[in-house]
């Protein structure tokens, strides 16, 4: 087994810490990555804190994880050492399921085999994430990271990436749509950018006045406040599609009363608690509300390729993993703009 340097959460309450780890030596198909950079998503601190009330101990989290590779396998035949490459919020699925086969391994039926706090099913125990020197991950769910992106700005396309292109994508965002974005974090202002970059016209929906200047700057057309009723009700019946990406309680009804006939709202931000839902806002106006999850090996592939095309990478505040306990206080009040990234060359000890 392989030694590796990390950082984990020994306990929901307990600070990430120095931890080793040991990883599986690379198999026949397996590509092993000297991790370079590893962004920091919100769903770390939910699972190294048992929010969500299915973390294993110790816990290393990291799914936005950018390397090199330095080791491949007797049968991997799509890179080699030296390659730059990209792990997301995978490193598994069963590969047989209509999921899988359709390029949608998110969505496997008997269960992904997530990048961290999953059930290793090749080397017994759970995964364990970015918050390490390397990783052994099967070269089906290795990304090539593209040459002309910068490695750090490009970890979180990984998960927060992904995360807004792929519904984008599925409901066919484009030129000449109307598109609104709820919330400007992590997830908000690479939603911003890309359906910019789609030639839609962006709007951006935020309880902070102060974000209107970012908002313009990534690629929103107009801001509203949506605390204020005459402004979004300005707005009713107007919007093709509008993405949700705030994990916060908030009001479902006020935005599904923006849609067209016909349009839809996604929900990719997870609230601690049910929403209620006024059925007049989906009847009146055929309106659809609908959720997304990440995106498969390919589409995420297919996102990196456009970022590469487009000059698209997030805006983050890189870090050195010993700040990693700051960074989550940091986050959970908001303050980065837009993602914390861990660089790994600091993790000495």
């Amino acid at each position: 087994m392989l030694k590796i340097k990390a950082y984990a959460a020994q306990s929901a309450t307990s600070p990430l810490a120095p931890f080793p780890i040991t990883r599986r030596p690379p198999g026949p198909r397996d590509v092993e990555i000297d991790i370079h950079y590893c962004g920091v998503c919100h769903t770390d601190i939910h699972q190294a804190r048992n929010e969500w009330h299915g973390t294993t101990y110790p816990c290393v989290p990291g799914h936005e994880i950018v390397g090199v590779v330095t080791t491949v396998g007797s049968s991997v035949r799509d890179f080699k050492a030296g390659d730059k490459a990209a792990i997301g919020c995978m490193v598994g699925a069963c590969g047989r399921c209509a999921s899988c086969t359709d390029g949608e391994e998110q969505f496997c039926d008997q269960g992904p085999t997530w990048t961290y706090n999953s059930e290793d099913k090749i080397s017994g125990g759970a995964t364990f994430g970015g918050y390490s020197q390397r990783i052994v991950v099967d070269e089906a769910f290795v990304l090539h990271l593209p040459e002309s992106l910068d490695p750090a700005a490009s970890a979180p396309l990984l998960c927060a990436g992904i995360t807004t292109y792929s519904p984008l994508r599925h409901w066919n965002v484009g030129t000449g749509q109307k598109v609104g974005v709820v919330g400007l974090g992590g997830l908000g202002h690479m939603a911003i950018k890309f359906a910019a970059a789609f030639g839609a016209d962006v709007v951006l929906f935020t309880t902070s006045p102060n974000k209107a200047e970012d908002a313009i700057r990534l690629g929103a057309k107009e801001v509203v406040l949506s605390k204020d009723p005459k402004a979004m009700s300005q707005h009713v019946n107007s919007f093709d599609f509008i993405l949700d990406t705030v994990s916060a309680a908030h009001d479902l009804n006020a935005y599904l009363s923006l849609l067209k006939r016909n349009g839809t709202m996604t929900l990719v931000g997870v609230p601690p608690e049910p929403s209620p839902i006024a059925a007049p806002h989906l009847i009146f106006g055929r309106h659809q509300l609908a959720g997304s999850l990440i995106g498969g090996i390919k589409e995420t592939q297919e996102m990196l390729n456009f970022c590469a095309d487009h000059n698209i990478t997030s805006d983050i505040e890189l870090i050195s993993i010993a700040h990693i306990n700051e960074a989550y206080e940091r986050m959970l009040k908001s303050d980065v703009k837009y993602r914390f990234v861990i660089d790994l060359a600091t993790l000495t000890s």
